[in-house]
């Protein structure tokens, strides 16, 4: 598995190389990382929850991994809290440790595997250039089937391997925070490869800046949560 994901890496990165794209140079040579190399993913490819995300931030090209600045660490409480109850520490907390115990619970991931300039959402052609590194991760190499998405960009990512109707109507209004989609994602190029089925549960991104939400995510992410483990019982660690 560990020689099948560095190809998947070094494959990530050779398309990186292939055509120029905007990525956030300077905040990688502050962390001594070559903008080339992507940020996949972190966590348990053995987990049922896989976290999605739109892109990294800064704190994520420090750490090398997905969600642990502001917003991931909502999230890493959360996926704590559901697993522990009781165990998971403030997030204000001065020295809040990087919350690695989250990542025996989940895969975390994003729809683009760099940071873009100014945190500005990458346009619609660098995502499906990345498209399908990550359907590879998750169709192929990802055991669970239980998919959260934080905000629009990493929920839409998921449209075309849904319903369409449920993607336009119930998709579009708030009522998706309540949903559940099925989505049937393709384990490769391949016909003969089965698509994999995943049942998807969108929440909004979880950033501060966010203050429709910001208040009311971890509530949210926690009933998200409680269904996912009510299908998966003896899930853990």
């Amino acid at each position: 598995m560990t020689a099948n994901i560095d190809r998947l890496l070094a494959a990530v990165r050779r398309e990186a190389e292939r055509a120029e794209f905007p990525i956030d140079e300077p905040v990688y040579r502050r962390s001594g990382r070559d903008p080339r190399d992507p940020i996949l993913f972190a966590g348990s490819l053995e987990a049922p929850v896989c976290i999605v995300g739109r892109d990294l931030g800064k704190d994520e090209v420090a750490a090398g991994q997905p969600l642990i600045g502001a917003a991931g660490r909502l999230v890493r409480l959360g996926l704590i809290e559901a697993w522990n109850p009781g165990r998971a520490a403030s997030p204000a907390a001065p020295g809040t440790p990087p919350l690695q115990e989250a990542l025996q619970y989940a895969l975390l991931t994003n729809t683009v595997p760099y940071k873009p300039p100014g945190n500005k959402a990458y346009p619609q052609g660098v995502r499906q250039r990345f498209r399908t590194f990550l359907q590879e991760l998750l169709a192929r190499y990802w055991k669970g089937d239980q998919v959260i998405t934080l905000g629009t960009e990493a929920f839409q990512w998921f449209a075309p391997y849904g319903d369409a109707a449920a993607f336009q109507s119930i998709g579009t209004t708030e009522a998706r925070f309540e949903t559940a989609f099925p989505c049937q994602l393709p384990a490769s190029e391949s016909p003969k490869m089965p698509a994999k089925s995943l049942v998807l549960y969108p929440l909004p991104h979880p950033s501060p800046l966010n203050q429709r939400w910001f208040g009311r995510f971890p509530a949210m992410l926690a009933q998200r949560l409680a269904a996912i483990r009510h299908h998966h019982p003896s899930s853990g660690p």
